[in-house]
């Protein structure tokens, strides 16, 4: 039977496996080869046919990981040798996902592509959260933006987000909060809301309520770690539980 190379970059949603979309399911179900990222439920590879490879190729900082090229190359050779290949990214493929990248390595190669969105982790896990992104009278705009630049320094947008009333959820970027609090008390925004939340949407998901001022003591005091989003933004005060940090301070203001 003549193999027919075909890609598919699927987003399967910020943790929980039910937050894929029902054509991201058909699409695994339908894939001769799974290579799936290290923020992906592993839950959702038991829609798989028999037989299908499944590859973990994951990359995390500051521990071992599968190189971008390696990936690359991988895509290339499972599409050309067996058939489907889907390639399982956590969250959106073209939310820092580097999907945009990996089909630009696969088109040189005249392989067929396909892109099924997912819920990025920057709208779903707030959402879950009932934290709106805008909010009339509050926020007009949300920024989505990466905590650090590919040589690990902090985001240059960040400094221009943090000037703004805009509502800003920052991915990849718990290991800059200390300069991340920093940037906004600069700004004269000690006491602007800020949110962290850890392992979204998941059993073990944890959360940190604050302020800018407050937030690294909250973080300490909630334990929470990596891998997290941060929200910073006056909508954060919308969550249920901001109610009780208002309480606390005014008490302490007393």
């Amino acid at each position: 039977m003549q193999i027919k190379p075909f890609i598919t970059l699927v987003g399967a949603g910020p943790g929980d496996p039910d937050l894929i979309t029902l054509k991201g399911v058909k699409a695994i179900q339908q894939a001769d080869v799974i290579l799936y990222d290290a923020l992906v439920n592993e839950e959702i590879l038991d829609y798989a046919k028999p037989g299908c490879t499944k590859i973990y190729v994951g990359k995390r900082a500051e521990r071992i990981s599968t190189s971008q090229d390696y990936i690359n190359k991988l895509l290339v050779d499972y599409a050309l040798t067996h058939g489907h290949v889907v390639r399982l990214k956590g969250g959106d493929p073209f939310v820092f996902g580097r999907g945009g990248e990996e089909l630009d390595y696969v088109r040189q190669f005249g392989i067929p592509t396909a892109v099924i969105p997912g819920i990025s982790s920057s709208v779903g896990l707030t959402g879950l959260q009932q934290i709106p992104l805008t909010y009339r009278g509050i926020s007009e705009s949300f920024w989505v933006i990466t905590g650090a630049t590919s040589d690990g320094q902090l985001s240059a947008d960040l400094q221009m987000a943090a000037k703004s009333t805009a509502t800003v959820v920052i991915l990849m970027g718990y290991g800059k909060l200390p300069q991340i609090v920093e940037l906004y008390k600069a700004q004269g925004k000690a006491q602007l809301p800020i949110a962290l939340i850890q392992n979204g949407s998941l059993p073990n998901e944890r959360i940190a309520l604050g302020r800018i001022d407050s937030i690294l003591d909250e973080a300490e005091k909630n334990l929470v770690g990596v891998p997290a989003i941060i929200v910073v933004g006056e909508v954060v005060a919308k969550h249920e539980a901001f109610a009780r940090i208002k309480t606390e301070i005014n008490t302490l203001a007393l």
